[in-house]
């Protein structure tokens, strides 16, 4: 499973990315897990932020989903912060 995330907005408007392939990787389970709930809740259009807040993509296996600061799921607030600590 190859999951991207892209954050974009925040006060400097700086764009970060990062992507994890979890094949072959002992917590794939939990990786699938947390991707397909943070999936779940997504939305198929940006929703509105807020000022200085982020907007993130998230792309699990082709299927991308949006989502903003400060109505992010549990799921997908660790998903983005695993994917960005993690990938390369």
């Amino acid at each position: 499973m190859r999951i991207r995330v892209r954050r974009t907005g925040g006060f400097a408007g700086i764009e970060r990315r990062a992507e994890v392939d979890t094949s072959g990787r002992p917590d794939a389970h939990e990786w699938q897990a947390l991707a397909g709930k943070a999936v779940a809740a997504g939305r198929a259009t940006p929703p509105a932020g807020v000022p200085d807040g982020f907007s993130y993509e998230i792309t699990v296996d082709g299927r991308t989903v949006y989502a903003a600061d400060p109505r992010l799921t549990e799921e997908q607030r660790q998903l983005i912060s695993r994917v960005l600590k993690e990938g390369a």
